[in-house]
């Protein structure tokens, strides 16, 4: 039990600044590189492959470690595996400013990539175990830090590069998630102390005004008869998580084609990207909160894809007639992502099973996920119009809202997957 002149929020406060503080570094690598690509391409003479390649890399390598990162979690441990993910993070994109050509740039770009990944899958656990009567609150606070940390880096690439180099552009970004690590170095140090809260969360103890039992970190045995494969939720969440994903990641990479091509200026695609991301900032504040007010937000769900059914048709017949009103819909729609994340805590009943969630709907969804931008542009390439991408995107929202369908229903994870 903590001692009377330890505070229980000494403790959880620096496990909350190190989820905060991981959120922010969960996609520094994906948009500090995209604006900088046609410039790294002049200088190490790649083409257009490779720059597809490298947008490929942060779904697999999120759907990879999304797999990969309970089993890691669960040897190691939440907190553990957090400090590895920044710390990957940190090397990686530090890497990336030292690369001399394609090889050493993909492979700072993998290890950052797979801290990332690892990033995605624990912070929902690690607020289920510190947070649980703030699952709403702190779910808003750093999915809004996760999109800021989203814009950004892109934001800022090019003139950063423009003032002191790509290196640096791309190696700055190294600092946060080098002080991330740090503050989950602090975290485990904390942990170490038998009078502080977090080894009373460890050791299961009650504390006074708001602890539960359940924080206490589960067995092993509970946590190995998690099967989420069996779990229609689980299956739900992750076709609910892949589609909107998919969605995402389509319109990042071709929103500005699109835009161009009906005429408007380069600057004019990039600013109607910057809207669409920026979007981001309003759901991650609002959704989390009104969730956990709802036994189903299925509903929330339904005026996403209803916002998806007016930009989609937009975009496609009269894309230069209201295009900040179509941006503005379609931005609304991924409103979906932060909702399945904040799902993830609302459908389990331990850590442990939102770890097991959390890593079988983002390693499936991100899996689901990769292919959306390439077949986009293929099926672009195969009539040379937006028709048959537009109509591939809309039958996926439809697998978006099915998949909700069975992740909105009030039910847990651990009463259809294996474990009482």
């Amino acid at each position: 039990m903590p001692s009377p002149a330890s505070s229980p929020w000494t403790g959880r406060a620096l496990v909350l600044a190190g989820i905060l503080l991981s959120a922010l570094n969960l996609r520094t690598a994906v948009t500090s590189l995209t604006p900088l690509l046609d410039l790294l391409s002049a200088r190490f003479g790649f083409g257009p492959t490779v720059v597809g390649l490298f947008g490929m890399l942060p779904t697999a390598a999120f759907a990879a470690f999304g797999v990969a990162t309970p089993r890691i979690a669960h040897r190691i441990g939440l907190e553990q595996a957090a400090l590895l993910s920044m710390a990957l993070a940190a090397v990686g994109l530090l890497a990336r400013a030292f690369a001399g050509g394609v090889p050493g740039l993909a492979i700072g770009c993998v290890v950052a990539l797979a801290g990332m990944g690892m990033g995605n899958v624990v912070l929902p656990p690690l607020v289920k175990r510190y947070f649980p009567q703030r699952v709403g609150t702190v779910s808003a606070l750093y999915l809004t830090l996760l999109q800021v940390g989203t814009i950004v880096p892109a934001l800022a690439a090019v003139p950063l590069a423009d003032a002191a180099g790509w290196q640096v552009s791309l190696g700055v970004w190294a600092l946060p998630a080098l002080v991330a690590t740090l503050v989950w170095l602090g975290v485990l140090w904390r942990e170490r102390q038998r009078d502080c809260v977090l080894a009373a969360v460890h050791d299961g103890a009650v504390r006074t005004g708001d602890a539960a039992p359940e924080l206490a970190a589960p067995s092993a045995k509970a946590s190995a008869t998690i099967r989420p494969w069996r779990s229609p939720l689980a299956w739900g969440m992750a076709l609910m998580f892949g589609m909107t994903s998919l969605i995402t990641y389509s319109m990042f990479t071709w929103l500005p084609k699109l835009m161009t091509e009906a005429g408007a200026s380069p600057a004019f695609g990039g600013t109607m990207v910057a809207l669409f991301a920026a979007l981001g900032l309003c759901s991650a504040l609002t959704m989390p909160a009104v969730a956990v007010r709802m036994r189903n937000p299925f509903p929330l769900v339904v005026a996403c894809a209803l916002s998806y059914a007016v930009a989609f048709p937009g975009l496609l017949l009269a894309p230069m007639a209201a295009p900040i009103l179509w941006v503005v819909l379609l931005g609304i729609g991924p409103s979906t992502f932060p909702l399945s994340l904040t799902l993830i805590n609302l459908r389990t009943r331990t850590p442990a099973g939102s770890a097991k969630l959390s890593g079988f709907m983002q390693g499936v969804g991100y899996t689901l996920s990769c292919a959306g931008p390439i077949l986009f542009g293929v099926l672009h390439d195969l009539r040379g119009g937006w028709g048959l991408p537009f109509a591939f995107l809309s039958l996926c929202a439809l697998a978006m809202v099915a998949g909700s369908w069975q992740a909105c229903r009030e039910r847990v994870l651990e009463d259809e997957a294996g474990t009482a």
